[in-house]
């Protein structure tokens, strides 16, 4: 029996830790844990519903070191447990709803596309990593925008001056960060296992 995400011939940096289902849990639980912890680290911007957070770099992190199965699953606990009242999404709030609530959702988008693009190598160099990376952006906000149109009651225009443009700096910054780290990783992984 294969666990979750190790199918195919591509692996994810997780694949590299021993250990199968045991293995694969705690990487379920713990990338919705880190996405809720870095949920924490907000800047409430007075000009936009949407606060500034650490929440998507540890989300698209998260997603590119677990894979799209494991990804899924952990955006789909983290979503579940804030829906039922863990008070863990940003500014220690939970429930459904929101102007931000669409941005969670699209997580759950995200964690496929970068999941499943990381399994096929786009986690490898920078240039690929952040090209995973704005792919995750893209699907984060292709959900989260709509839904700041229609819970705030504004039109497209709006919408992405306050739902992307004050954010567009800080992902640029996430996603240098990523395209760092990704393949720094892979890097080690590799250099490990020739020795």
């Amino acid at each position: 029996m294969t666990s979750i995400g190790t199918a195919g011939p591509r692996r994810v940096l997780a694949d590299v830790l021993p250990g199968g289902a045991v293995r694969d849990l705690a990487l379920v639980v713990g990338s919705a844990v880190f996405v809720g912890l870095s949920a924490q680290v907000a800047i409430p911007l007075g000009f936009t519903p949407v606060p500034l957070s650490g929440q998507t770099f540890a989300v698209l992190l998260a997603v590119a070191v677990i894979g799209p199965a494991r990804g899924l699953l952990g955006m789909a606990v983290y979503l579940a447990a804030g829906v039922a009242g863990l008070p863990w999404f940003t500014q220690h709030t939970s429930g459904w709803g929101g102007a931000s609530f669409g941005y969670i959702v699209g997580f759950l988008l995200a964690a496929v596309l970068v999941g499943g693009l990381a399994r096929r190598g786009g986690d490898r160099t920078p240039t690929r990593t952040v090209g995973i990376m704005i792919v995750g952006n893209l699907a984060i906000y292709a959900v989260g925008v709509p839904w700041l149109m229609v819970t705030v009651g504004i039109g497209f225009g709006q919408a992405l001056a306050l739902g992307v443009l004050p954010f567009l700096i800080g992902d640029a910054i996430k996603i240098a960060v990523a395209a760092g780290l990704l393949p720094t990783a892979w890097h080690l992984v590799h250099r490990a296992e020739r020795d």
